[in-house]
């Protein structure tokens, strides 16, 4: 926060530098003529002239040296909004049973990127326009008292007119988004199940329903281009209108004395040079931007509110017993399941190997045992209790799936091992020890000690993101681990210590087994092929299942 204020700080007072030649100009200029060249003495216009440049000159300085706090301001917000809008999402996959949210992806990239520039854009804008209107009237109360009372009573209407027309305008740029949302739900769906759609021969009713989106979002967007044309009519309020009354009153203010002919200029200068232009950044930056940047902001505020824990649901499991009662699951209410009445039962404690082809249904099969999915038919239950009457915190803590991909935080090494401990941190002996185990030494000595920043995670190689993981999974509190070919990266030996680690910690292991000597060091072994389903032990599998029987030898 202190540094958010002291960029704003220095946006204010370089924008106040910015603002001395349109302060300065019409004096200037009035100056000019009436000391210098309509004096017969055109040296001391040009020196008039001259200390204009030199205002023009600060200007450009003040504007240069802006972009850097004005960028400081600009990325903090949007850094703000992306975290709102990412944890609102994560919130809700987490916390209700409702599918992913396609309308999350454009919330996320282009929305939250589309606030970042419009934020720029209008504070860019609306600092100029601020700074140059004060200076525009303060120059004309100086040199034309009456023609700023005829500016200001005009810039009063044009701001009246211009609010009728942004009410109206804001309807239709709601409307806008939301066709912009629908778009992006109904091409997400199409996509999700494009193999599905191609082998029903639905290519022609698919594009017809995302035409249809495109064309809606057209529409819409037409519509408020359409309303936001007619804000124009407020320039011609604002800035015309003072500048016709001074052509008209010029005659009057010369002859009467009010005014002198290079006040009138000046007067005029302040009209043409300063006030039009600050106009025409009002509607066609800050009305436009700004009101385009409202909608979203409310339209994003709709969605960023992580929903509360679902009340009713505080159960926990009597024992960390896995079952499954004929379980089916499909992705699609069309698709052919992939898995089918499947029952299964991995006892607390125990060690269970899984192993198939690709696409056989295995990480289906994994994210069906953590509750991270839910069965189209038959039930789920752990400790003799289905997972749907579990609290979901302690569930996720209880159950814990690691996939392949392996997420590092930017933070210590300790920080990312801890992560999963809900009760307390490690101590240094418990940390270490565990380090050893996954044969992190070497990778933590080069980061400089588990109190080490790991600042660029991705810079890591996938197999030190996944020992690192996998450590911190080991240090958990979890009763169930499910490795969903997570040590796919590692070298074998790496990957049986990995394994040989949790067999050895209390609590129940299921291995989605990338390699065979992985099954070969399970006890029991569930192969998943084609739509059926056989388990058993090695002997019992050699004898039941042809596709083990291949791959293990003879």
């Amino acid at each position: 926060m202190a540094a958010e204020r002291a960029a704003v700080t220095a946006m204010v007072a370089w924008s106040l530098l910015e603002a001395v030649p349109v302060l300065l100009s019409g004096w200037l200029m009035a100056s000019a003529l009436d000391r210098g060249f309509l004096a017969a003495d055109p040296g001391t216009g040009l020196a008039f002239l001259g200390a204009y440049a030199a205002a023009l000159f600060l200007g450009a300085v003040g504007a240069r040296q802006v972009m850097t706090p004005l960028g400081r301001v600009v990325e903090s917000v949007r850094d703000r909004l992306v975290r709102l809008v990412v944890v609102a999402g994560l919130g809700r996959a987490a916390k209700t049973d409702a599918a992913a949210d396609s309308g999350d992806v454009a919330r996320t990239t282009r929305q939250t990127e589309t606030v970042r520039q419009m934020t720029a854009a209008l504070l860019m804008t609306a600092r100029t326009v601020v700074f140059s209107v004060a200076a525009v009237v303060l120059g004309l109360l100086a040199l034309a008292p009456e023609v700023a009372l005829v500016t200001v009573l005009a810039l009063t209407a044009g701001g009246v007119l211009l609010l009728r027309l942004s009410r109206l305008l804001r309807g239709r740029l709601a409307a806008s988004l939301a066709a912009e949302e629908r778009l992006a739900e109904e091409a997400g769906q199409v996509l999700r199940g494009l193999r599905d759609v191609h082998a029903c021969g639905a290519a022609r009713t698919a594009a017809s329903q995302v035409g249809k989106a495109v064309d809606d979002q057209a529409a819409a967007v037409v519509a408020a281009g359409r309303l936001g044309a007619g804000r124009l009519g407020v320039v011609a309020v604002g800035s015309r209108l003072p500048l016709l009354a001074t052509l008209v009153m010029a005659p009057w203010l010369v002859r009467s004395g009010t005014a002198t002919p290079g006040e009138v200029i000046g007067t005029a200068t302040y009209l043409v040079t300063g006030l039009e232009p600050a106009l025409r950044s009002v509607v066609h930056t800050i009305a436009n931007v700004g009101l385009h940047l409202g909608v979203l902001l409310l339209r994003l505020a709709d969605h960023v509110t992580v929903p509360p824990e679902p009340t009713g649901t505080t159960a926990q499991a009597p024992s960390a017993e896995l079952t499954l009662h004929r379980v089916t699951f499909a992705y699609g209410p069309h698709s052919a399941p992939v898995v089918d009445r499947l029952s299964l039962s991995v006892e607390e404690g125990k060690h269970l190997a899984v192993m198939g082809p690709s696409g056989a249904g295995k990480s289906t099969l994994a994210a069906l045992l953590a509750g991270l999915e839910r069965p189209d038919g038959g039930e789920v239950c752990l400790g003799g209790l289905s997972v749907t009457e579990l609290d979901r915190t302690w569930l996720r803590r209880t159950v814990v799936l690691v996939p392949q991909e392996s997420y590092v935080f930017a933070g210590t090494v300790r920080e990312n091992l801890a992560y999963l401990r809900a009760d307390s941190a490690p101590d240094d002996q418990e940390l270490e020890r565990v380090i050893t185990l996954f044969g992190l030494d070497t990778l933590v000595a080069r980061l400089g000690g588990p109190d080490a920043a790991i600042e660029r995670p991705g810079a890591l190689s996938e197999g030190e993101r996944q020992l690192l993981v996998l450590a911190r999974v080991y240090l958990s509190t979890a009763s169930v681990v499910i490795l969903d070919e997570a040590t796919c990266h590692l070298d074998p030996l790496a990957e049986a210590r990995a394994e040989q680690a949790f067999v050895a910690r209390p609590g129940s292991l299921v291995v989605i087994a990338h390699r065979i000597s992985s099954v070969l060091r399970a006890p029991r072994v569930l192969v998943v092929e084609s739509g059926t389903v056989v388990d058993g032990t090695h002997r019992e599998l050699r004898e039941r299942s042809p596709l083990y029987a291949e791959l293990i030898g003879p």
